[in-house]
């Protein structure tokens, strides 16, 4: 049976990492800021800005959020994005994805500042990502990345396969991962949900990481034995959350995330982290 990834002690060294940089802020006056831009009234994205802004008040950020009416409309979003890129107590903020139906997401994401980028989605960042200079890391593969450093869990020289090709989270991952650096050095190939064959390709994988949002998609019959699977993709069904990855694989896994209490609280502590640079970086620039 598989050992567990669980997520929060990873969260809670990074978090611990934030709150000693937001107190050693405080002489200069800075008060490190959260902003949060949330759209229309779907329950776990209102879950998700909650919980975020909950960490924020342990670590002594400061929250800063804007609710707009799931029909407000593109010309709407972006005045609240100019009005955080605006707002010198706001270091970093995000939109909360997914957006309801009839939003230009590029454009949201190209009028976001890059310095206040807490996601790391605008093209800038992620362009910088794909030099390796130094810039806003999306959050979630950087919680995957830091709980696989923080569990010893080779990765140089390892095969690893990610399943799903988005922006949030497969294609930086497959960056951080081909990189040079602690928690990378590995040999990585992308794959999606339309991928003939998919099982030929994860079984190859020391290490897989799934990101497609398809419930129980990664079963245990196409898993190496001993590989290390990481859950990164989910989808609900009304209030249950379900996982990319079926409960079998623990059998045949050396290590697996949690359905629970996986990826979601380093992809927090991330984001947090990045808010934090942002705040050190305006201070370094007065």
């Amino acid at each position: 049976m598989a050992s567990l990834l669980a997520g929060q002690p990873v969260a809670d060294a990074v978090l611990d990492d934030v709150r000693r940089r937001v107190a050693a802020l405080a002489p200069a006056g800075v008060v490190p800021g959260l902003g949060t831009i949330l759209v229309g009234d779907d329950a776990p994205s209102a879950g998700y800005v909650g919980k975020k802004h909950e960490t924020c008040a342990a670590v002594g950020i400061r929250s800063h959020h804007r609710h707009l009416p799931g029909d407000a409309g593109q010309a709407a979003l972006l005045d609240a994005v100019a009005a955080f890129n605006a707002d010198p107590e706001v270091h970093a903020y995000l939109v909360q994805l997914p957006l309801p139906a009839g939003y230009d997401l590029d454009e949201v994401l190209s009028a976001i500042d890059p310095a206040k980028d807490a996601d790391g989605l605008h093209p800038e960042n992620l362009g910088k990502l794909v030099l390796g200079e130094k810039a806003p890391v999306p959050c979630a593969p950087a919680g995957i990345q830091a709980m696989l450093i923080h569990y010893g869990i080779p990765t140089a020289g390892t095969h690893v396969v990610v399943v799903g090709r988005g922006p949030t989270l497969g294609r930086p991952m497959a960056l951080l991962m081909s990189a040079k650096g602690p928690g990378a050095d590995a040999a990585v190939t992308v794959v999606h949900s339309g991928v003939k064959d998919l099982a030929a390709y994860t079984r190859q994988g020391d290490i897989v990481i799934t990101g497609v949002g398809i419930p129980d998609f990664i079963t245990a019959d196409m898993v190496r034995p001993g590989a290390v699977v990481v859950n990164g993709g989910i989808s609900w069904s009304g209030r249950k959350l379900l996982a990319d990855v079926a409960d079998d694989v623990a059998e045949v896994a050396s290590w697996v995330t949690p359905r629970l209490g996986g990826v979601g609280p380093t992809t927090v502590a991330m984001l947090l982290r990045n808010t934090v640079i942002a705040a050190e970086r305006a201070v370094a620039d007065r």
